[in-house]
């Protein structure tokens, strides 16, 4: 159903495309113009909540941009905390890499858009881990294969393709 539905709001193209990782596909997954739609992000928030059920975990984790709106759903859903990294540290105000606290100990629920080569998502790792939380997982709507990491997903690409394809 949800694939379905990503391919129904235009989330999934298809062409010649260069992803944030710099590599060339003839898929791109725009998940940020899904959940522009609330009755998709609902879908994908229930659904992460079904998958991370029997995960022992406190706090939800994401970076901007594409993870928030995501882990704000899931937040809501879990009524788990949530801490939203920058993809740069801010030099004003109270300065800082992130929004939201990290305890020591803590367990922590990494959320993801789209999951190319992991690179984002490894960068949340590394400043998880240096504020003392632990990874209880990592989590994403759609998951392209690439990476070296072990995701937990909605979807994998390999899904999406095999539902466009028939």
């Amino acid at each position: 159903m949800i694939v379905e539905k990503l391919i129904e709001s235009g989330a999934v193209k298809f062409g010649k495309f260069v992803l944030s990782s710099g590599k060339e596909s003839h898929v791109y997954i725009d998940i940020k113009h899904a959940i522009t739609d609330p009755k998709i992000l609902e879908i994908i928030a229930e659904g992460m909540a079904k998958k991370i059920k029997d995960i022992d975990f406190s706090k939800i984790a994401c970076i901007e941009l594409g993870g928030v709106p995501i882990a704000v759903a899931l937040s809501l859903k879990t009524k788990k905390g949530l801490v939203i990294f920058r993809k740069e540290k801010k030099d004003y105000g109270v300065e800082g890499d992130r929004i939201g606290e990290i305890r020591r100990g803590e367990k922590v629920i990494i959320v993801e858009d789209v999951i190319t080569t992991g690179r984002s998502v490894k960068s949340v790792i590394e400043r998880v881990l240096r504020a003392g939380g632990v990874i209880a997982g990592i989590l994403a709507v759609v998951d392209r294969e690439e990476s070296d990491l072990e995701i937990i997903s909605l979807l994998k690409l390999s899904d999406i393709l095999r539902v466009y394809n028939r």
